[in-house]
């Protein structure tokens, strides 16, 4: 019996985009990069915690280079690769024998998130490690009561599902992971306007994939959004949250 088809929830046309504007706005100097950076923070931490020296690391997403930096300087072989220039995380990789496996903000937007799970450990040699971490459930709640204040009675499609630690976890345990690990932890970041937060969110990569992304908001709801993300927060400033979820596990 053929295996059921994932539902198509992102546009993978859309995906790749938006990846590639972020790439481009990840040039300027100024560029976000709080997320990427507690990522690659978080990876070196588990490695020294577990001790864990591997030989050799495919880094899938991380646009800061700062992780295959990291490690190379600890003589580790690294490949890296990014979803905006071609590599596709729901096919079965172009290579394998990977010692660590570090995926960065990027399995929040495939639309086979167990079939990225499985290509993932398929391309680590035993023994192993996976490291993904991606944006997850509770992430911008602001912007999502701001978006429903601004649509008023007929909201449309614009935040991404997401995934919490407990699918997380399942997850992993579903696609035969050994000693499966899935947490959480929260980044808050204080932004003056609306604008200011979208902005952010294009150059960081996290706009609006979804294979049906709604119609945009007109002038009136586009002031409703400004006034209700204003209200939300004290002395000109409205703190948003992002919720970090990591994923781990290795191949036996």
């Amino acid at each position: 019996m053929a295996s059921k088809a994932p539902p198509r929830i992102f546009s993978p046309s859309r995906r790749i985009a938006a990846r590639q504007r972020m790439l481009a706005l990840q040039a300027q100097p100024d560029a976000p990069r709080y997320l990427i950076d507690d990522m690659v923070e978080d990876v070196l931490e588990r490695l020294a915690f577990l001790r864990f020296e591997p030989a050799s690391a495919l880094i899938v997403g991380d646009y800061s280079g700062e992780l295959a930096r990291a490690l190379s300087a600890r003589g580790v072989t690294v490949t890296e690769a990014e979803p905006a220039q071609g590599f596709a995380e729901e096919q079965p990789y172009p290579f394998e024998g990977f010692d660590l496996i570090a995926s960065l903000g990027t399995l929040d937007t495939v639309n086979d998130v167990p079939g990225a799970l499985v290509h993932l450990r398929k391309a680590l040699a035993p023994g192993g490690l996976v490291i993904a971490s991606f944006t997850s459930s509770g992430s911008l709640p602001v912007l999502r009561e701001v978006m429903l204040a601004a649509d008023g009675d007929r909201p449309s499609p614009r935040l991404h599902p997401a995934i919490d630690v407990r699918a997380g976890a399942q997850l992993l345990q579903r696609t035969l992971y050994a000693d499966p690990v899935a947490d959480h932890r929260p980044l808050d970041v204080a932004f003056r306007s609306l604008e200011r937060l979208a902005g952010d969110l294009r150059a960081l990569g996290l706009s609006n994939v979804l294979a049906d992304p709604g119609p945009p908001l007109g002038k009136t709801a586009l002031m409703r959004a400004r006034e209700a993300f204003a209200a939300a927060g004290k002395d000109g400033r409205t703190v948003e949250r992002f919720e970090i979820l990591t994923l781990s596990g290795w191949k036996r």
